[in-house]
């Protein structure tokens, strides 16, 4: 994988370099301001070339021209950005994960997402089902540019949310015409997205279904059985599911043991989303005035899932007088969605499919008895007597009929006044309010397979639940913005101020107990049983602060910065609630000193800052939830974890070092960064003796280090008055170790099916993937235990989630009107583990479970040595030659060298590397001349992918990036993912 990858970015760049020289001198565009102007912490401008940090900004053309509207900005900033990984999955509205220089936190937090300054939330909701995370909710259309602020001296400003580094998204102010006309823009697109077939399992037609090579019951096939070890196909007449169907033809018939002709992946439709957006823009001398309205609805590979979202935003900023300066700006997103996936193990179709399915099911016969009935016909009775659904619903019917619902009202809202007291001194005062309102249902329908459901985890064939979910937050911020000139050569400039931030969350969630009265009927008052009291929970906190920098130039060449902030956590112990950090930074401009024609620019740069980081409220002390009445007593309860009033802030300490060079006038323009980052005092559960009471504690413990490097490379290899060719690309190099835990070697982050278990172990990377493993001789070869099976390791690290680094590559290709773009984003290394191939590989379910290894009645001698190295020669499986069974004959497929029965758990850990073609585009402008005797300004036409192909991977059957969900559970474990779909779109832009 090492050598493919670095030769696709070879190839890539080299033929780019190879003409750097040859056009360099055809170039005679003016000397420009390279560096310009970008928009840092609190939202304010800076010049780029006075920043003593690495940050990259990113333009929204960059952002969304080039690639489908996924509907969440998150997902489109894959391999744009050095040191921001970006993990996206394939459920349906789910979650795209974000980490910025690699996990700083034992709790795996994700960046701060702030909008004009302000910060919003990006939390993610997942569990059975994944509801994405919050910044899907930005309207595309709003976004000017974002600036990822990378290390803790850029992000410091925001006090103890800065930890993990901070997205700066900028939003569009209206532009006017010289005419004094309004600007109106339209944006249409349709996208259709089909499954790509490599990442879904490729099923075996050569054995039906079944646990072994016999048929349960005489002249029926093995429909209770959800494997596919069964005997071969042999065109017999055999009773099936479908025979116990009265609608169906094949009632009461014996139908040829065969094949099936239509597979789970017939199962999946084509995917559609349409977008349409339109602009009202208009400025004036006192101010500007924007309005963005898009409608987006779409539809996902699974049957039965929509969703719909409506956005509206409006800024406006205008000058009250000549000193006074108002700016508003408001967002507004309605979302509806129906028919989310189900996500991990349990009652997931996509578990059934990749894992326990039975090849002798056509998928359009289930689809056909589902719709002629509205019933659970399922291909999985319990048997010929007891037609009953087994393990599996008919899954259309699962679909169809025990869906989930949700809908989400996210506002995003600011108000600011400035007054300039002076060109230099100004005050600012501004108000930010984020709420997010979302009502989620989920449903089990009459007739089910039973399952735990609801607020007592209880078996039930039927049930609803409701759950009602309410944040909101507030800042408020008042700062003065200072600026004057010390000497001619002098001049310094910052901020004085503060901040306090409060919010609240709240929660309720109630389910019906036992069973649904009424079919059909979601609603808590058609429980069958006595529904327990709803859980209902409510959260305030409030943080305060006060902050200050100061920034000195020199001559235009030399900068030094300097930050300090003071925060107070309601959350934190009152003796330790309170706590302070700063940052320094500095920057030297050498090309102002060294006068090259071929040096365009070059700066060198370095900082060092300290940020800290609270904790989550009500980690203090314990409360009590309530268990409901038992005989008219009221009973409650406390949680199993102790919490800690003695707990203290954590704390993040960088360095950072970097350069950026231009040269032959921006032709050709690197900017590298090293850091180092050591992040103390964490703040996590740890495990303690049950016999206190409780099984974890809250508690300070745990040391993370990150180091690496950055790159950024922008070449314009080619640039004529027609034509332009530019390259922009990115790589990125993170070194994760956990350090310290306190005095414990392990800290567990999740745990898998098969054992496997998600960890933060002393002395590794942060996410190692701990399971069994083969042993092996001295001699190299594995051991087997004396009956011939492999020998397994007590638990131990078997691999991990961080990749070795992560990179991209861009191409844009401009002849006269035509645009071509294309973006590679590769990532090398981190690993996976397979639940699904753990599991389905023992089920024989897949292609490569055809070969005598799995299937061999007589059984199998598996190629390694005993543990005194002589070679193995027990037979595993089948009939020894004295006519014994071995481990069961009959069911000896149960007991195959591969697979959750007898191989370790290193055996389904795969290398998630990656290399992907994710994004294409080709777009036209019409030419200015065709459009001069219209009302048309501007008129694009543009057909854009993503995920187009996935140029190598190392995982069969699943995309590598693919995870269960958001946060953590974006990485590490391949269980129950749909299949990635390679999107197709045509776009059309229009301006007057």
């Amino acid at each position: 994988m090492k050598k493919l990858t670095t030769s696709v970015l070879a190839v890539v760049l080299s033929s780019s370099f190879a003409v750097v020289s040859a056009q360099t001198v055809q170039d005679t565009a003016k000397t420009q301001d390279i560096e310009g102007v970008v928009v840092t912490a609190l939202g304010i401008k800076r010049d780029k070339k006075s920043l003593g940090y690495a940050s990259q900004e990113i333009k929204s053309d960059a952002i969304t021209k080039g690639t489908t509207n996924t509907g969440n900005v998150a997902s489109q900033l894959s391999g744009k950005v050095a040191g921001l990984q970006v993990n996206t999955n394939n459920n349906f509205g789910g979650s795209s994960n974000l980490v910025i220089r690699g996990y700083k936190s034992l709790n795996a937090g994700g960046p701060l997402i702030v909008i004009d300054g302000s910060p919003v939330s990006n939390t993610s909701l997942s569990g059975q089902y994944d509801y994405g995370n919050f910044l899907s909710d930005v309207n595309q259309e709003d976004i000017e540019s974002i600036n990822v602020l990378k290390g803790a001296a850029a992000s410091a400003l925001y006090g103890e949310r800065g930890l993990n580094g901070v997205i700066v998204i900028t939003t569009k102010s209206g532009r006017g015409k010289d005419d004094k006309r309004w600007g109106v823009t339209i944006n249409s697109g349709i996208t259709v997205g089909t499954i790509d077939k490599t990442t879904f399992p490729k099923y075996q037609s050569q054995f039906g279904g079944g646990y072994g090579d016999y048929f349960n019951y005489d002249g029926y096939a093995n429909f209770s059985d959800d494997a596919s070890l069964g005997p071969a196909y042999d065109g017999s007449l055999l009773y099936n599911w479908d025979s116990f169907d009265p609608t169906s033809p094949n009632f009461g018939k014996a139908t040829p043991y065969v094949a099936a002709k239509h597979t789970p992946i017939d199962f999946f439709e084509t995917a559609t989303s349409y977008t349409n957006s339109i602009s009202l823009q208009k400025a004036g001398p006192k101010g500007d005035f924007l309005l963005n309205y898009t409608n987006q609805i779409m539809s996902g590979i699974l049957p039965n899932s929509e969703l719909r979202k409506n956005t509206i935003s409006a800024k406006f900023n205008y000058d009250l007088t000549d000193k006074l300066r108002a700016s508003v700006y408001s967002t507004l997103t309605l979302q509806d969605t129906k028919g989310r996936n189900e996500t991990g193990y349990s009652d997931n179709t996509m578990s059934a499919f990749r894992q326990w399915w039975n090849v002798n099911t056509d998928i359009y016969d289930q689809r056909d008895a589902y719709f002629r009935t509205k019933k659970n016909i399922t291909w999985n009775w319990h048997e010929p007597t007891d037609i009953t659904p087994y393990y599996w619903d008919n899954p259309y019917f699962q679909r169809y009929e025990s869906y989930q619902s949700d809908n989400r009202t996210r506002s995003f809202s600011y108000a600011s006044l400035t007054y300039s007291f002076t060109k230099k001194i100004s005050f600012t005062a501004k108000l930010s309010h984020d709420l997010m309102d979302m009502k989620i249902e989920n449903r089990v329908a009459v007739g089910s397979v039973p399952r735990a459901f609801g607020a007592a985890g209880n078996n039930v064939g039927s049930g609803y639940s409701r759950q009602d979910i309410n944040r909101t937050e507030t800042n408020f911020d008042a700062y003065l913005n200072y600026g004057f000139n010390i000497t001619d050569d002098l001049d310094i400039s910052g901020i004085i101020g503060g901040n306090v931030r409060r919010n609240t969350n709240e929660n309720v969630y109630a389910s019906t107990e036992g069973g649904l009265v009424v079919p059909n009927l979601y609603a808590l008052s058609n429980s069958q049983g006595v529904v327990k009291p709803a859980a209902e929970t409510l959260q305030r906190y409030v943080t305060g602060g006060a902050y200050a920098t100061a920034s000195l130039g020199y001559k235009d060449t030399y900068f030094l910065d300097g930050t300090y902030r003071v925060d107070k956590a309601s959350t934190l112990p009152k003796d330790d609630r309170t706590f302070g950090y700063g940052s320094v930074s500095g920057s030297v401009v050498l090309s102002n000193l060294l006068k090259q024609d071929w040096l365009s620019f070059w700066k060198i740069r370095g900082n060092y800052a300290v940020v800290g980081g609270a904790t989550d409220p009500y980690n203090l002390v314990n409360t009590y939830t309530s268990l409901g009445n038992y005989n008219d007593v009221v009973m409650y309860d406390t949680s199993n974890i102790l919490k800690n009033p003695d707990l203290k802030p954590e704390r993040s300490k960088e360095f950072e070092v970097g350069t950026e060079l231009q040269f032959f006038k921006r032709r050709l323009g690197i900017d590298f960064a090293y850091y180092s980052n050591r992040t103390t005092d964490q703040i996590i559960n740890l495990p303690i003796s049950n016999a206190t009471g409780y099984n974890q504690l809250v508690f300070n413990a745990g040391r993370i280090d990150n180091k690496g490097f950055e790159v950024a490379l922008n070449v314009t290899p080619i640039k004529t008055k027609d034509f332009s060719w530019d390259l922009n690309a990115n790589w990125a190099k993170n070194e994760n170790t956990v350090v310290d835990l306190n005095g414990v070697d392990n800290y567990q982050l999740a745990a898998y099916q098969g054992s496997v278990t998600l960890n933060a172990s002393v002395g590794q990377a942060f996410g190692t993937l701990v399971g069994t493993d083969y042993v092996y001789h001295e001699n190299g070869q594995r051991v087997v235990n004396a009956n011939g099976t492999w020998a397994k390791t007590a638990p131990k690290v078997i691999g991990n989630i961080t990749p070795d680094w992560t990179g991209g590559v861009r191409n844009t290709l401009t002849y006269k009107g035509v645009s071509l773009s294309f973006l590679v984003d590769v990532q090398q290394g981190g690993d996976t583990f397979s639940t699904d191939l753990w599991y389905g590989y023992a089920g024989g379910l897949y292609a490569d479970t055809v070969s005598p290894e799995w299937r061999n009645p007589t059984g199998v001698v598996l190629q390694g040595v005993y543990a005194n190295g002589n070679p193995n020669t027990t037979q595993v499986g089948g009939i020894r030659a004295n006519g014994t069974a071995v481990l069961n004959a009959e069911n000896y497929y149960s007991y195959q060298p591969e697979g959750y029965t007898n191989a370790p758990n290193s055996r389904y850990v795969y290398d998630a590397s990656y290399v992907k073609l994710r994004e294409a585009s080709i777009s036209y402008s019409l030419p200015k001349n065709f459009l001069s005797n219209t009302f048309l300004e501007d008129v694009t036409l543009s057909v854009v992918g993503r995920n187009l192909w996935i140029i190598h991977k190392n995982t069969p059957y699943v995309d590598p990036e693919a995870g269960v969900g958001g946060g953590i559970r974006s990485r590490g474990n391949s269980i129950g993912i749909l299949p990635t779909t390679r999107d197709f779109g045509f776009n059309v832009n229009i301006k007057f």
